[in-house]
């Protein structure tokens, strides 16, 4: 008899479940509006916030049916910023599916790994998404809620948010709000980078985060391979814990950045600039990052290849060549910088 009951009451509640599955799948196909709507998606915006717009600018009749039509599509959370026309007759579901999408007047842009805040700004203005100068101004100035980001003086550095934009392909709207594209860029690094995998392994190190994301815009601006990325990342780590032997790490791209110039060969008055970035003048890592790195980089940071080598020099070709030696690496400039200017 109790077993009966049981079996009773599951099935009742399996019967339940499924009746209220259909009712909101019914639901979420029906018409939801009866006239169109244009609709903003903004960086950080949630479900919650979006339906409210929605509601708002009359494009569903019930915000707790789209946030359940969100969960049951599986777009919670993927939405991406721009500006929506909503058909009449759209149902809950395409809503959904449609506001993850980029959006038909989107522009896309591609911001390639190991650019830096100005050249980042420059394409930017270049396809017409917002102004160069309200771009590093707001890189600079603008405060911006990001745990990464605590405690980082933007403000002091050269590119602002440097090494925290990440490098991606975006759509934005024409004339786009400057803080939108900033943090649409600040979001995709949270979910790329500052993963709980990422920080657990910066934990471990003997760097902080910070320091991460600035050796990695060193490596990525001397290194172009994953194996040549890791063994870089392994000869600046060598140097910076062996600081009675090589007390600064002299690399020549933090000159270059601080200076907002790129020479195959620097000069002695080059590698005299005051600057905090100038590791030839200053002793550990530059004042801040000096590109965006990819996560290729961070990761060659994190997990870098262990070495004997402390020198390394790049040649006509990009091709990087790795001494133990101070009189090794002198050899080798010399052989490789003999027809340069």
């Amino acid at each position: 008899m109790i077993v009966r009951k049981t079996i009773f009451k599951r099935t009742a509640i399996i019967i339940i479940a499924v009746g209220a599955l259909a009712l909101v799948t019914i639901i979420g196909l029906m018409t939801p509006s009866s006239g169109k709507a244009t609709v903003h998606v903004s960086a950080g915006d949630g479900t919650i916030i979006i339906s409210n717009k929605l509601n708002d600018d009359g494009a569903i009749r019930s915000t707790h049916l789209f946030r359940l039509a969100a969960v049951i599509t599986g777009t919670n959370s993927h939405w991406k910023v721009g500006t929506y026309n909503i058909k009449n007759g759209s149902s809950y579901f395409s809503i959904c599916h449609e506001l993850t999408k980029p959006s038909a007047a989107a522009i896309r842009v591609t911001i390639p790994e190991g650019k830096q805040v100005r050249q980042i700004a420059t394409i930017l203005s270049d396809a017409g998404v917002c102004s160069r100068k309200e771009f590093l101004n707001a890189c600079k100035t603008h405060s911006y809620d990001y745990e990464f980001l605590k405690g980082i003086p933007t403000s002091k550095r050269i590119g602002g948010l440097e090494g925290y934009l990440f490098p991606d392909t975006y759509f934005f709207d024409k004339n786009e709000d400057v803080d939108t594209v900033i943090r649409t860029m600040l979001d995709r690094f949270q979910e790329q980078v500052y993963t709980k995998e990422i920080r657990k392994a910066v934990k471990k190190s003997d760097l902080n985060f910070d320091q991460t994301i600035i050796l990695a815009s060193m490596v990525e601006s001397e290194a172009a391979t994953k194996k040549d990325r890791r063994l870089v990342a392994g000869i600046f780590l060598n140097r910076l814990s062996h600081p009675d032997q090589f007390p600064k790490l002299q690399s020549c791209v933090t000159v270059e950045y601080a200076k907002g110039i790129k020479k195959d060969i620097l000069s002695d008055k080059d590698i005299k600039y005051d600057s905090p970035y100038n590791t030839y003048l200053h002793a550990g890592l530059p004042y801040g990052p000096i590109c965006c790195p990819s996560l290729e980089s961070i990761e060659a940071v994190i997990h870098p290849t262990k070495s004997s080598y402390y020198y390394f020099q790049s040649d006509s070709s990009g091709k990087l060549h790795y001494a133990r030696t101070f009189k090794e690496h002198a050899k080798a400039q010399k052989k490789i910088q003999k027809n340069w200017s």
